[in-house]
């Protein structure tokens, strides 16, 4: 299966399936001589894992991270990092019913028919299980390139919206609720709203925002490479993503030029910044921020018709542990892809011109 790696000199390549033995990465490319805060691996991994709120998946995974090549005395050796995360509370009984049955919107129908066997234990490698190990990478990542703050936040459920531009939010009361929203009263709203559609068995999508500071100017390849070309590869990569847009975003299309156009101040910064930190697919210095849409999940615990591997219409209804709205937890995914493709371009800037 190709596919599995992400990334040109930082590149990450993981494996694994949700109910196998474990899931795992190797991290190339990554300079000797960075010093690693284990304690922060672990905080970002704690901020993933399942079972950590009464709105996401009940599954219980520790989600330790056990390294096992390229660091040594707590330094990176500039050799291939390979980790190992456990996988300790399968219940891959509650997938039985699905041997021979395609659920709706999932990827076991295009899997069968593409690879004619499939792992069908949770999904297999298309389980959300796969981002701990972007996680993981992430983190490291963002210790590389430690002076760029990289945060995201939970800025849609349904059609529940903070209505405030994100320079007016407080970024430091994110992890303060379980939805992981900046604003206090809308984070409530949020809350509920997951709830209800929880105990109706059903499921709810929404976004995620993202916001990249102190980046330095100059990131990004042309033509093919553009850094929000990147980007938006990487979080559309991400289990569950239906879009993604940066700056203005589709909001510019009922926009005149005149309206768009962000003007120079003396200093190279400029007045507006509807471009989104990106020019010409090149980071101009400006804050870079973007938005994740997330579907529904798309297990749901209510009666649905669909297909079998026999060609029969049937009736399924969703059994197991699954998120009723993954927003809160795909904040910390949407980071550790930002800071992937941030610390790829970094060290590609280095070669970029001679000094």
């Amino acid at each position: 299966m190709a596919g599995n790696s992400f990334g040109t000199l930082f590149k990450l390549t993981t494996f694994g399936e949700s109910h196998g033995e474990a899931i795992g990465g190797i991290i190339d490319g990554c300079p000797a001589g960075l010093k690693i805060d284990y304690e922060a691996i672990t905080s970002e991994m704690n901020r993933r894992k399942p079972g950590q709120s009464m709105i996401t998946t009940q599954r219980k995974e520790e989600d330790e991270v056990r390294f096992l090549s390229g660091i040594f005395e707590g330094k990176t050796t500039g050799t291939p990092i390979g980790f190992v995360i456990e996988n300790t509370n399968q219940k891959s009984k509650d997938y039985s019913h699905i041997k021979e049955v395609y659920r709706p919107s999932h990827a076991d129908f295009t899997y069968d028919k593409k690879y004619g066997h499939r792992d069908y234990r949770g999904g297999g490698r298309t389980s959300a299980r796969e981002t701990a190990c972007r996680v993981a990478a992430g983190a490291i990542a963002k210790q590389l390139i430690k002076d760029i703050k990289i945060t995201a936040f939970v800025s849609s459920v349904g059609d529940i919206y903070i209505d405030k531009p994100y320079q007016e939010l407080d970024f430091s009361k994110i992890e303060n609720n379980i939805v992981r929203c900046p604003d206090e009263a809308i984070a409530t709203k949020m809350i509920s709203r997951i709830e209800a559609i929880k105990k109706e068995g059903d499921t709810i999508g929404g976004t995620v925002m993202c916001v990249l500071q102190n980046v330095p100017i100059g990131l990004g390849e042309p033509v093919f490479d553009k850094l929000h070309a990147q980007l938006g590869k990487a979080m559309l990569s991400i289990n569950a993503v239906k879009g993604f847009e940066y700056g203005a975003g589709f909001c510019a299309t009922s926009m005149k030029g005149s309206e768009h156009n962000d003007i120079f101040n003396e200093d190279g910064t400029t007045k507006t910044n509807l471009s989104g930190g990106i020019q010409g697919g090149i980071s101009n210095g400006m804050d870079i921020y973007f938005r994740v849409a997330f579907k529904p999940v798309a297990t749901i615990m209510q009666k649905q018709q669909t297909l079998d591997a026999n060609g029969n219409i049937i009736e399924i209804q969703g059994k197991g542990r699954h998120d009723p709205c993954v927003v809160p937890r795909a904040v910390p995914i949407v980071e550790a892809m930002a800071a992937l493709v941030l610390a790829d371009f970094v060290l590609l800037n280095k070669v970029a011109k001679m000094r």
